[in-house]
C-alpha cells in the first residue's frame, strides 16, 4: 500500500531540545547547592553568634600581651673573692731508689704501686760476697789486735825493770813505737771492717722516704752496679702532696698581705674541664720572683690528699680564696646586664612595671653577683625574659616562686 505522503518530504526532528532539557536539569542543580550552602552557613552564624567586645580598659590597651618574666629577689650573704690558675701536682719528694753495692739482684719484696714507709726493704742483692769481706776483715783486726796486746806487754816489762843498764832506753824506744804502729794498724783495721760491714748492710737496699713504689724498672736476677743511671724502683710522696699554680702579678699584693696577716687560705683544686672538685688545701708560699715572661707568679699549697685523688704531675684548675665579703646583697649572675652606662639590672616595682637601676657589680661567681651599689636585699629583679623590656615596661611574673 502506498503512503499518500510519500511525495512529500519529511521535516528533520528538532536537534536541540535535549540539550536544552539537560542544561535546565545542571542549573536546578548548582542553584540548590548554592541555596544549601547559604543556608548552612546561616545556622552555623546563628549558633555561634557574633564575637564579644572587649570589656576592660586592659584588653582594649593589649595588656593580653603583656611579656611573662621570671625574677629573683635580691638576699645578704657572703661572697667570696676568688683567684683561679692553672697548676701542677707535684710531690714533696720522689727518690730513685739506687743500689750502692754492685751484684746479683735476688729480690724486690715490695709490689708495684705498694705503700712503704721509711726503712723498709725494697731489695736485695746477694750478700754472699760481703759476707766473706766481712769475715775477712774481722780475722785481720783480731790478728793485729794480739799483735798490738803483745808489743805493750813487753814495753810495760821493759818498763818495769828496776836497772836501768838492764834495758838499753833505746829498746824501750822502739819498743814504745812498735805499739803506737800496732794502734794504728789496729784503727785501719777496724775502718776497714765498719767499711765490710757497711757494704754488707747495703745489699739490702731500704726505702729511702715514705710513699708509693712506682713500676719495678729492674727485674731480680740481673747484674746491678752502683753506677746504673735508671735504679730499681721510684719512691714518690704522695701524702701530703703539692700544688704549684701561677696568678697574674696584680693579684700578688693582696694575697701577701693576707699571708703576712697569718690568715689560712683555702685552695680547692678541680680536675682539667673543671668539673670535679678534687681535694681542699691550703696556700703555704709564693714564690721570690715574678715571671717576666708571662707576668705570673706561682704559688704553692699543701693538700693532705688522704684519698689519693691528686697524682704528681696531674694538671688541675687551683682556686684561691682571698678574702670573703661579709652580708653583701647578691643577685643571680644572668640579672646583670651590661649597657653603655654599665651594669644595669630590671627592678620590678609593686605595680608589675619595670625600672632599670644602674649598679655596681663586685665579685661575680658561677652562681651569684655581688653587687656593691645600687640595689637592695629584697627588692625583686628579672633573670629570665629580659631582651624586650624596657624602662617602665608592664611585666607578668610567670608562676612559681621567686628565687
Amino acid at each position: 500500500m502506498s503512503n499518500p505522503n510519500a511525495d512529500e518530504p519529511l521535516e528533520p526532528p528538532a536537534t536541540d531540545a535535549l540539550p536544552r532539557r539537560a542544561g535546565g536539569r545542571w542549573a536546578a542543580a548548582i542553584a540548590a547547592a548554592v541555596a544549601a550552602m547559604i543556608g548552612l552557613g546561616l545556622y552555623v552564624w546563628a549558633r555561634s553568634g557574633p564575637a564579644p567586645a572587649p570589656t576592660s580598659a586592659a584588653s582594649r590597651n593589649g595588656a593580653d600581651h603583656t611579656p611573662p618574666v621570671a625574677v629573683a629577689v635580691a638576699r645578704l650573704g657572703d661572697v667570696p673573692i676568688y683567684v683561679t690558675g692553672l697548676g701542677t701536682v707535684t710531690p714533696f719528694a720522689a727518690v730513685t731508689v739506687r743500689t750502692r753495692v754492685d751484684g746479683e739482684l735476688l729480690r724486690v719484696p715490695v709490689a708495684e704501686g705498694a705503700r712503704v714507709t721509711k726503712g723498709d726493704v725494697v731489695a736485695e742483692i746477694d750478700p754472699r760476697a760481703f759476707q766473706a769481706g766481712v769475715a775477712q776483715m774481722e780475722g785481720q783486726a783480731a790478728r793485729d789486735r794480739a799483735l798490738l796486746e803483745n808489743a805493750r806487754r813487753d814495753l810495760d816489762r821493759y818498763k818495769s825493770v828496776a836497772d836501768p843498764d838492764a834495758v838499753p832506753q833505746q829498746q824501750v824506744e822502739t819498743q814504745g813505737s812498735l805499739v803506737a804502729q800496732l794502734q794504728g794498724t789496729v784503727r785501719a783495721d777496724e775502718g776497714q771492717l765498719a767499711t765490710a760491714r757497711l757494704q754488707l748492710q747495703y745489699a739490702r737496699v731500704t726505702a729511702p722516704i715514705a710513699g708509693r713504689v712506682g713500676l719495678r724498672l729492674v727485674d731480680p736476677g740481673n747484674l746491678v752496679r752502683a753506677t746504673d743511671a735508671n735504679g730499681l724502683l721510684v719512691i714518690t710522696q704522695v701524702q701530703p702532696i703539692a700544688v704549684l699554680f701561677a696568678v697574674a702579678e696584680d693579684q700578688l699584693p693582696a694575697i701577701q698581705r693576707r699571708l703576712h696577716g697569718g690568715a689560712a687560705l683555702p685552695v680547692d683544686v678541680f680536675s682539667r674541664d673543671g668539673t670535679q672538685h678534687l681535694s681542699t688545701g691550703r696556700l703555704v708560699t709564693a714564690d721570690n720572683q715574678i715571671d717576666p715572661t708571662t707576668g705570673t707568679v706561682k704559688l704553692k699549697a699543701v693538700f693532705d690528699n688522704t684519698a689519693e685523688a691528686l697524682f704528681p704531675n696531674q694538671f688541675v684548675n687551683a682556686r684561691l680564696t682571698v678574702d670573703i665579703e661579709r652580708q653583701h646583697v647578691i643577685v643571680p649572675p644572668s640579672a646583670v646586664r651590661r649597657g653603655a652606662q654599665g651594669p644595669f639590672v630590671y627592678v620590678v616595682r609593686d605595680d608589675a612595671t619595670v625600672q632599670v637601676r644602674t649598679v655596681t657589680v663586685g665579685a661575680t661567681l658561677p652562681d651569684a653577683a655581688s653587687i656593691d651599689s645600687g640595689l637592695a636585699a629584697g627588692e625583686r629583679v628579672v633573670i629570665d625574659g629580659l631582651d624586650d623590656l624596657r624602662d617602665g615596661s608592664h611585666v607578668r611574673i610567670a608562676a612559681g616562686p621567686a628565687r
